[in-house]
């Protein structure tokens, strides 16, 4: 098994632990950081699948770089919306933030 096939393989496994956690985590950062280990994953599997033999394609590492700058963007911008959110509802669970404020639990 060659080093790319590796790194691919642990970036799909990445991927795939990032996407669960994106679609079962409510909390709102534990989210957020599931979503940034899904672009990691992603990140590695664009890594490994551009090594072929012992040549390897700047182009895939350029646009993982590229990413990476975005990632670190939109990471940002994620985390000052959920303290705005924080800051308007009081607190971090999706649940909660998204029900009327009328509604009760009883």
């Amino acid at each position: 098994m060659s080093n790319g096939l590796l790194f691919a393989l642990a970036g799909a496994l990445l991927f795939a632990l990032g996407a669960g956690g994106v679609l079962l985590l409510t909390h709102l950062l534990r989210r957020i950081l599931a979503f940034n280990i899904m672009g990691s994953g992603a990140f590695l599997v664009l890594v490994g699948l551009a090594q072929r033999g012992s040549v390897v394609d700047p182009v895939p590492q350029a646009m993982v770089l590229t990413g990476i700058v975005v990632a670190v963007a939109a990471t940002a911008l994620a985390l000052a919306l959920a303290r705005r959110l924080r800051a308007l509802t009081g607190c971090d669970d999706l649940d909660v933030a998204t029900e009327p404020k009328g509604k009760s639990d009883a």
